[in-house]
């Protein structure tokens, strides 16, 4: 982008243009005082060499770690990206020492080589040994640390050691990010997508059922080989950004995340880039916006930013939304019961045009004329029922208003009581309970029976006319009566 464009943003808005000069700095969060616009708006020009640089290195390891963690975190081996994260220091420090400088090929090779050296030997441990993975991973984990904490010691003690900047691949630094480390970071994420795009089917089927690809002739144990490569150099090249510490998070929350969203893994994949990239741009974008702010904790605070809003509001496993299906089952249930106990109220009276009172509603019930008659309400509302008022003394005109179905009350209702009868037979003949205890049972399955799974069971029972007590079951929605026993919506008054 243009140098001057973040000049002529200033000019737009009526400041000087002498106001960015003096709020620039080389390295992020390395500046003076100024105000949090100015700040944005020499982020959004992309003046800095220091930003570019750090959020082309986010970008290619939001991608990078997205695509590698949704393939750990579905094989189960969230764990390996913090045990390999930790067992690459060693790597790191040898590259250094190869020729005194923080050469990025020569570092990245020495890391790769000391990641894949970790893996193997987990693998070794738990190969040769009753000690399960976990315990080998920690091992490893912890020796290798040890180390890599050892060799950056000595290195520390070198001329000139304390300022090789060596020690910010514990930590992370995007700030200190150069031309050769994004240009490393994209070659590793090429090869990754590359890798994904042309081994999708066979990294797939190897991650959720191994047993059936070794079966199906796939290289099981070469596929997994291969991702744990590509883990170590994603690893590797994320070290400079976040630093050893942190890089396991950015491995697991984008695509724990994305994990939440979406059943189909395709998708999870995609999705998992996404929150990676959008996790990269905003830890390097707050981390800019404040002075000395580590830009890795931040991406990874963003990161797990991300994670909360879809653990609590992902439309199909967040908190709030399935509280908010809680709910609205109950809401739904209890609507259902007080259908139910009208319509067999009904049926005890002999579906007779006048209504069924509140007070026999109530006894059926088994509860407070109060709750009842808001119940009565509720059925209004949602235009189930109508209720008739009667009587002229308030503390008779409750228990005596009745109410009337309307036809889509009545036919909600005959459903309920369907779902209910037919249950009730299907467990005592075809599953041999006992007919006093089939109730409890039906009173839970009846609500969630749908109409299909409904007319199978009528056509395993032959269609029957009969519960096992004696009760007629109501037919199909659409039946003008229940076995001929009823009209079709009996006592139903439209509203005045």
């Amino acid at each position: 982008m243009n140098p001057g464009w973040g000049r002529f943003l200033l000019l737009a808005a009526g400041w000087p243009v002498l106001a960015l000069p003096s709020a620039r700095a080389a390295r992020i969060g390395d500046r003076v005082e100024t105000e949090g616009w100015i700040q944005v708006l020499r982020f959004i020009s992309l003046e800095d060499p220091s930003v570019r640089f750090a959020l082309a290195g986010a970008a290619c390891l939001g991608v990078c770690c997205g695509l590698l963690g949704s393939f750990i975190l579905v094989r189960r081996l969230a764990l390996v990206g913090d045990a390999l994260s930790h067992a690459v220091l060693p790597g790191v420090a040898l590259g250094f020492l190869w020729n005194l400088t923080k050469d990025p090929v020569a570092i990245f090779i020495g890391a790769t080589l000391a990641g894949l050296l970790g893996t193997v030997t987990v693998s070794l441990i738990r190969e040769t040994t009753a000690i399960k993975e976990d315990s080998a991973l920690g091992m490893v984990l912890a020796g290798f640390y040890g180390l890599g904490i050892c060799l950056f010691t000595m290195i520390q003690n070198l001329p000139g050691g304390n300022k090789a900047g060596i020690d910010k691949y514990l930590f992370g630094q995007a700030a200190a990010l150069s031309g050769g480390d994004v240009t490393l970071m994209l070659v590793v994420t090429v090869v990754t997508l590359v890798t994904v795009v042309l081994f999708y089917k066979e990294l797939l089927v190897s991650g959720f059922d191994p047993g059936f690809a070794g079966a199906s002739g796939f290289p099981v144990r070469l596929l997994h080989h291969l991702v744990m490569l590509l883990l170590a150099f994603a690893v590797v090249v994320a070290l400079q950004a976040v630093g050893v510490v942190l890089v396991s998070a950015m491995l697991i929350t984008p695509a724990a995340t994305a994990y939440l969203l979406t059943d189909r893994f395709h998708r999870m994949l995609a999705l998992a880039a996404v929150f990676g990239l959008v996790a990269g741009f905003l830890g390097v974008f707050f981390s800019f916006l404040g002075n000395s702010l580590p830009t890795g904790p931040f991406m990874v605070l963003a990161a797990t930013l991300v994670f909360v809003i879809a653990f609590l509001a992902g439309p199909r496993h967040g908190l709030l939304p399935r509280v908010w299906r809680r709910i609205r089952r109950n809401r739904s249930i209890q609507i259902e019961n007080t259908l139910k106990a009208v319509y067999q109220v009904a049926e005890a009276g002999g579906f007779t045009p006048e209504g069924i009172r509140l007070a026999d509603l109530a006894a059926r019930r088994s509860e407070p004329l109060e709750e009842v008659s808001r119940q009565a309400r509720r059925l209004v509302r949602d235009g189930l029922a109508t209720v008739e008022a009667a009587g002229r003394r308030r503390d008779q005109r409750a228990a005596d208003d009745r109410v009337h179905l309307t036809p889509a009350g009545w036919e909600r209702a005959r459903r309920m009581v369907r779902n209910h009868r037919l249950w009730e037979l299907y467990l005592t003949n075809l599953a041999h309970y006992e007919t006093d205890h089939v109730h409890d049972d039906a009173e839970v399955i009846e609500h969630v029976l749908g109409e299909e799974t409904v007319r199978q069971l009528e056509r395993r029972l032959a269609f029957p006319t009969r519960d096992p007590h004696g009760r007629a079951i109501p037919g199909p929605a659409g039946d003008p009566a229940v076995r001929g026993a009823e009209p079709a919506t009996p006592g139903y008054h439209s509203p005045r």
